[in-house]
């Protein structure tokens, strides 16, 4: 059974309402599909699991997508026999964009409705204010997004206790991945502008410390941009961020807020001559249109380019095809990443014969680490499971080996902007050089 959140959610129109609208009809068809099924075993003995992430507020363009994959996955899983016998049961919550609306949303999820296992946050400010909930109340907590150092940070002082973990690598990786493009780019001088919470200082400082050991200078170091994730004008920021002349910005942003100040920067003419570096935060389809166009047609941000977490997990093609037929759109950023989270709680329950936190949190390494045989789809798991044998989950992420801080390591896709205002993926990072960089 799939219940989808009902607390208020009260947000001012966006650019991407028209998208938003489609992937919440997306969503509650996708509810309803197999609400009914599970409702007629009568139980509510089976696996219980959440979803918290942000279907609204400032990272719905890139949330609505994530949130609508976790359904598909339990929708397959209750197809092929459920978890431990038992259809499994799926509690959505909509996170707001916001860590105080992810808390309270946390809160219900584990004191209210008893889930073992929750899908998100995709924020990292949410997902720390969730984390802590969680570990209270013996709740595992993955990710398919949230990237702060700050977590492993956490772990390695023994504050997560085991119940967290993440599908998507964390900022020191990915920061020195845009710190190597930079590089690779011919950018000696660069300046940075970054969301003043956990997902942006995290990335801000590993991207600083990468980008030196490179041999190049962040002309803004002493005095960083950062915003407020509350603002709605941003003149005085983009104005120090674009300020000295630096070969490239790089904007850590979320895509509400972060396109109203790259507008403000073209409109004071401060992005001529200026590369654009961005990061996951921004990459979805409808972030060009939000920044919006020139008076001649052209879009603002076409050739800005960005990284991402990639996929190229075994388990992609099946994952895609299964994606594209029931959004009829190509596979969005972290939906491989949210597969997998999802897939990773059912397996680890499966894996512990018990359908609550602490089992699941004493099997997620195991079936995502190995050793055992290697499986692609999560049905063929949770037979082999069944089976008494042991198994190796590799993810259409990629690989999914979660370590003893609950990070992983993955590759790295570089986006860019085009003239029509479509985003491509365009290159690599591989991830050693990435940590290379790193170190």
């Amino acid at each position: 059974m799939v219940t989808p959140s009902n607390r208020a959610s009260h947000q001012p129109p966006n650019r991407s309402q028209g998208k938003a609208n489609r992937f919440r009809v997306a969503i509650a068809s996708a509810l309803l599909l197999f609400t009914l099924p599970a409702c007629q075993t009568g139980s509510q003995s089976g696996l219980k699991i959440g979803s918290l992430l942000p279907s609204t507020g400032d990272l719905a363009a890139v949330g609505q997508p994530i949130a609508a994959t976790v359904p598909l996955v339990v929708e397959k899983v209750n197809a092929c026999g459920g978890v431990n016998g038992q259809p499994v049961t799926l509690v959505a919550e909509d996170d707001q964009s916001t860590p105080s609306s992810g808390a309270e949303a946390m809160t219900k999820l584990a004191e209210v409705d008893g889930v073992a296992g929750v899908v998100g946050s995709f924020a990292s400010g949410v997902s720390n204010a969730a984390v802590d909930i969680a570990v209270r109340n013996q709740v595992m907590l993955i990710s398919p997004g949230s990237t702060s150092t700050i977590f492993t940070e956490r772990a390695k002082k023994g504050e997560l206790q085991g119940y967290w973990a993440r599908t998507a690598p964390p900022d020191n990786y990915q920061a020195a991945a845009l710190a190597k493009l930079a590089q690779d780019r011919g950018y000696k001088r660069v300046s940075t502008v970054v969301i003043n919470n956990d997902y942006g200082r995290s990335f801000e400082k590993e991207f600083i410390t990468s980008f030196k050991k490179l041999g190049g200078t962040v002309v803004n170091e002493a005095n960083p941009t950062r915003y407020d994730e509350r603002a709605t004008s941003f003149a005085s920021e983009a104005a120090a961020a674009f300020a000295n002349k630096p070969d490239a910005v790089i904007a850590v942003l979320y895509p509400e807020t972060g396109s109203l100040l790259l507008k403000a920067a073209y409109e004071r003419g401060l992005t001529s001559g200026v590369q654009i570096m961005l990061t996951d935060g921004t990459k979805a389809d409808s972030f060009p249109a939000q920044v919006g166009k020139t008076p001649d047609g052209k879009y603002i941000i076409a050739g800005a380019i960005g990284t991402v977490p990639g996929a190229d997990g075994k388990g992609l093609e099946a994952v895609s095809q299964v994606w594209q037929s029931a959004q009829n759109q190509p596979v969005a950023a972290y939906v491989p990443q949210a597969w997998d989270a999802t897939a990773l709680l059912m397996l680890a329950a499966e894996a512990a014969k018990a359908n609550t936190g602490e089992g699941i949190k004493s099997k997620i390494r195991e079936v995502s680490s190995g050793p055992g045989e290697p499986v692609t789809d999560v049905c063929e798991g949770l037979k082999l499971l069944r089976e008494g044998k042991t198994i190796k989950y590799e993810g259409a992420s990629g690989d999914v080996s979660i370590d003893e801080y609950g990070d992983v390591v993955g590759t790295y896709d570089v986006w860019e902007v085009k003239d029509d205002g479509t985003i491509a993926i365009v290159d690599k990072v591989r991830p050693e050089l990435a940590q290379a960089a790193a170190k």
